[in-house]
Formats: C-alpha cells, sequence, structure tokens
C-alpha cells in the first residue's frame, strides 16, 4: 500500500523538501510504471483535460489548464509572448527634433508605445514595399513645439506654469488616415492605448515634428509587438498536514504561509490550523525554518494543473489573446501533419 501511495505522488506531484525538489520530471510515459497504463488515448484526454477561468476583467486573465503536460503550457505561454501579432511602430520619419532626446532613442521610445488597433484587420507588410498602404500600415503624426506661458507668475519656478508642452505624452499623437481608413475605422479606436506616456520634456524653442508607420508584427522579431505585459503560469500548490496543529504552533504555522492559506479555527475550546485556500501561497517554505512544524507540513504541487496570469498591454483583451495563441497553436499542429503526410508520400 505504502508502495502504491508512492508511486502515486511520483507521477501526480512535484514534492518541495527542506534542501530541494522531487519529482520534477514528467514520468507517466507507457512502460515506465508497471500496472499503469499511460499510452496515449484521446477520450481519457478529453475527460481529464479542462479550462477554467478564475479571474477576468480589461486588461487581465487568471485560468486554470487541467490534464496537460508541461510541454504544451509553455508552448501557449510562448506562443503568447512570442507569436501573437500587434501592431507597432516600425518606422519613424523625423523632420525636427531639437529636443534632448536623440533621434535613434525617440524612436525606440515610440515604437514601445502599444497601439490600440486590432492586428487581424491587417496584413503584413512586405519588407520591400517603402510605402505602406491602408491594408498594412498605420500611421499618426506627433508635432509638439514648447513655448513660454505668457501669464506665468513672476516668481514662479514650475515648468508647468512657465511652459506651454513642455511635456510631450502620447495624447499628442494623432491618427493620419490612409485611403479608406478613416470610412473602416471610426474615430478614437485607432489610438495609442494610454495617452498619458511620456515621450520627452520640452524647453521654450525646441520642438518635435515627425511621422510614424504601423505595420504588423510578432515578438519573435522585436519585443515591441508581444502584447502581453507577462504570461505565465504555476502549478497549483497542494499542502497537507500530516497530524493536527493545535495551541499556539497553529497560530505560528498560519504566519508561515502567505495570508489566507492556514485558517485557524477554534475546535471545542482549541485553536486548530487547516489549510483553507493552498492556491494563494507563493512557497516560500519559510515553515522548514522552523524545526518542530517542517515535519508536520507536506509541500507539493500538483504536476498537471497549470495556473496561467495573462496580463495584455491592452492592444486585445486578454481572452482574444488566448484564443488567438490557441489559434497559432493549432496552425503549428496543421502544418507538422501536412510535413508527416508530404513525408509519407514521397
Amino acid at each position: 500500500m505504502a508502495a502504491a501511495q508512492a508511486v502515486e505522488e511520483m507521477r501526480s506531484r512535484v514534492v518541495l523538501g527542506e534542501f530541494g525538489v522531487r519529482n520534477v520530471h514528467t514520468t507517466d510515459f507507457p512502460g515506465n510504471y508497471s500496472g499503469y497504463d499511460d499510452a496515449w488515448d484521446q477520450d481519457r484526454f478529453e475527460k481529464n483535460f479542462r479550462v477554467d477561468v478564475v479571474h477576468m476583467d480589461e486588461n487581465s486573465l487568471e485560468f486554470d489548464m487541467v490534464g496537460i503536460d508541461a510541454a504544451i503550457a509553455n508552448a501557449f505561454r510562448r506562443i503568447l509572448l512570442a507569436e501573437v501579432p500587434t501592431m507597432a511602430v516600425e518606422k519613424v520619419l523625423v523632420y525636427n527634433n531639437t529636443s534632448i532626446v536623440q533621434d535613434e532613442i525617440l524612436a525606440h521610445r515610440l515604437g514601445l508605445i502599444p497601439i490600440h488597433a486590432d492586428p487581424r484587420l491587417f496584413e503584413y507588410r512586405n519588407q520591400e514595399d517603402e510605402e505602406g498602404t491602408e491594408i498594412d500600415t498605420l500611421q499618426f503624426r506627433l508635432q509638439v513645439r514648447c513655448t513660454r506661458n505668457p501669464h506665468a507668475a513672476k516668481d514662479s519656478s514650475d515648468p508647468n506654469e512657465l511652459y506651454v508642452n513642455h511635456k510631450v505624452y502620447t495624447r499628442h499623437m494623432t491618427w493620419v488616415p490612409l485611403g479608406n481608413q478613416a470610412d473602416l475605422f471610426p474615430e478614437g479606436t485607432i489610438r495609442p492605448v494610454h495617452d498619458d506616456i511620456l515621450i520627452a520634456q520640452l524647453r521654450p524653442g525646441q520642438e518635435i515634428d515627425l511621422l510614424m508607420h504601423c505595420v504588423k508584427g510578432i515578438g519573435k522579431d522585436h519585443a515591441k509587438f508581444s502584447p502581453v505585459a507577462t504570461a505565465s503560469y504555476r502549478l497549483l500548490p497542494d499542502i497537507t498536514l500530516l497530524e493536527p496543529v493545535e495551541g499556539e504552533a497553529a497560530e505560528e504555522l498560519s504566519r508561515c504561509f502567505s495570508p489566507g492559506v492556514i485558517e485557524v479555527q477554534e475546535v471545542q475550546g482549541k485553536k486548530v490550523a487547516r489549510v483553507a485556500n493552498p492556491r494563494l501561497d507563493t512557497f516560500s517554505r519559510e515553515v522548514f525554518r522552523n524545526e518542530k512544524l517542517k515535519k508536520v507540513v507536506r509541500l507539493a504541487r500538483v504536476r498537471d494543473h497549470y495556473i496561467f496570469s495573462v496580463e495584455s498591454t491592452g492592444v486585445l483583451p486578454p481572452d482574444v489573446l488566448v484564443s488567438e495563441a490557441i489559434k497559432v497553436l493549432m496552425g503549428k499542429c496543421r502544418r507538422f501533419l501536412d510535413e508527416l503526410d508530404a513525408v509519407q508520400m514521397d
């Protein structure tokens, strides 16, 4: 019985010890365990696989993906980071720049500004094309000149009062429609995601006048095309109390974990610790510093339960980004199957 439990733990849990981590590698492949049928079975996969949305708002999404291997989970993460396309500034035509920010630095800063435009409505621009068209290019104009405020108090030293347009923000970027873009996109839909990103600071007489071309691209080519601020996953924590923890030890155990993980209850006049929400734990392993408590707790992670966190830059909603990542992965699978078919035909 003990041997069977040890095998099941090895197959389903990653165990965190005081000085190391056990059962890190996936081992449930055919023939590795006597008495277990680990051959691939689609019906079994469909039965065990599920996706649970835990939290979603305008820019962030947390969901659980259960019943998959680390390779698939990591494929989703990498695709979200590097292969879901967005629109970003690619070319900057500088007509005048007398600010202290060099042209190259200014162009780099502009490229990192997230642009609110649905990339699915645009085509990739050919590298040979010098001039973009309405189907592959968005154009923005930035023209700001700093002047003195004639109404400022004489004894004032506040730049916000002394100068006009001394701070250049993304709100100063104006969209210049190409072709029939003005008919396709309502006013206000094509814009920087945030209008309060500081681009540069000016002083009286200094000016920035430039034209920007935005094109469609992926994060694999440049990080500015990445649609997510972060995309990560972690395994679901699994915390088990090996014996009852009561009294002051219960309070001490609660302090060893993140808030909300261990709950202290009153049971028949005694304080008793119980695991309330292991999902909240960050696994600092603080409990291993306590000689008494480290023997009554087992820390592990569920091997096939992944908690995904996706934070969008605001270009597209996070749920749309995940669905687009799935489409990219499906396309990769189709190309792989086509290649296999071609090899078999040859």
